[in-house]
């Protein structure tokens, strides 16, 4: 059973809540937690994630629309799905306390959080 992060960062909020916050608005959260939180390693790390998965996101975004129509359209049908579902899940485990990695990305984050 994961566990609760219920103490106060500098923000004032919980860990839990703070972490799963960084997802909110992808890498534009991400990068506010990283700049306003020092401490508390657990929310860096979620925050750090969030910068690395969804500014990756959008790069890959940025190409496929590149392509004409295809890119676009492979765009819409592939990626704004699974980063949705990739959203949620990450916000969820987040908040209830578990320091989730992705596989490329999240040991990056846990070594620069």
């Amino acid at each position: 059973m994961p566990l609760l992060h219920t103490e106060k960062t500098s923000t004032g909020l919980d860990a839990n809540l703070a972490a799963a916050l960084s997802y909110l608005v992808g890498f534009v959260s991400a990068v506010v937690f990283l700049l306003v939180e020092k401490e508390n390693r657990f929310v860096r790390f979620h925050a750090m994630q969030s910068l690395l998965t969804f500014g990756g996101i959008t790069v890959l975004w940025l190409l496929f629309n590149a392509v004409p129509l295809l890119g676009i359209v492979l765009g819409v049908v592939v990626i704004v799905p699974v980063s949705a579902i990739l959203w949620l899940v990450l916000m969820f485990k987040a908040y209830q306390g578990e320091e989730f990695k992705l596989p490329i990305v999240g040991p990056i984050a846990a070594e620069r959080a």
